[in-house]
């Protein structure tokens, strides 16, 4: 049940049993000593918090058969190095993967829609990342101070961007936001220091406060016809940027 193992801090080994087919909020929250677990086929979900602070853990075999995964249920796993998400899983919650900071290796399956908040939040070892086509939503913060990030995609199917979704990837070169995106939240891009290029589609009518806020390498950038409202600070701090080019009138700034 839940809290069933919280905080064995000396705990370094566990056989789960087959037959078992949930993994309950925090039963094995603060199990520092655990290294490796391997979940059983049937288990179908893994709750809250699960192995949030199992700071030694460095791989989880997840089972085909989980469906679901809890907010922060691996958050500060901070040996973790790789996670495969399974097929049947289409949503991934807020913290999952919060300060997972040796993370270099994640599998998100086709079929997951949302990206919740936070969710890769300090994941500063991940170099890159694949995003599937079934994709509608990125919530906030999800890839924050992903310092080492430099290759991602944003697939076509995206709507929604959260307000600091990509803040401080500071290794990130270039992205374009997908036709169907509507709004550039505060923050989003803001101290993205190594961003030479980014692609903004005509859908976009607004640009929030501090978006690209000390996007140093900037050089260039095209506003689209659609937008009508660029907000404070948008573009504080690009120390580089030389030409904005303006499709339709000038939006209010």
């Amino acid at each position: 049940g839940e809290d069933a193992f919280f905080c064995c801090y000396e705990l370094s080994d566990i056989n789960i049993p087959a037959g078992l087919t949930s993994i309950e909020k925090r039963v094995f929250y603060g199990c520092n000593s655990l290294t490796d677990i391997v979940l059983p086929n049937g288990v179908t979900s893994i709750g809250e918090d699960a192995f949030t602070n199992c700071e030694s853990m460095t791989s989880i075999t997840i089972p085909e058969s989980v469906n679901s995964i809890g907010d922060s249920a691996f958050s500060d796993c901070e040996s973790l190095v790789s996670i495969s998400i399974p097929n049947g899983v289409t949503s991934i919650g807020a913290d999952t993967f919060y300060r997972c900071r040796e993370l270099t290796n994640v599998t998100i399956p086709e079929g997951v829609t949302s990206i919740g908040n936070n969710a890769f939040y300090l994941c500063d070892n991940l170099p890159s990342i694949t995003l599937p086509k079934t994709l509608t939503s990125i919530g906030t913060g999800v890839f924050s101070q992903c310092t080492k990030l430099t290759d991602i995609v944003i697939p076509k199917s995206v709507t929604s961007i959260g307000h600091n979704a990509f803040s401080d990837c500071s290794s990130l070169t270039s992205i374009a936001i997908p036709e169907g995106v509507t709004s550039i939240e505060p923050e989003v891009f803001a101290l993205c220091n190594g961003l030479r290029s980014i692609t903004i589609p005509d859908s976009v009518t607004n640009i929030g406060m501090f978006a690209f806020s000390a996007c140093s390498s900037l050089t260039d950038i095209t506003i689209p016809e659609k937008t009508t409202s660029i907000g404070n600070y948008a573009f504080n701090k690009c120390t580089n940027l030389q030409t904005i080019t303006f499709k339709g009138n000038s939006p209010t700034i």
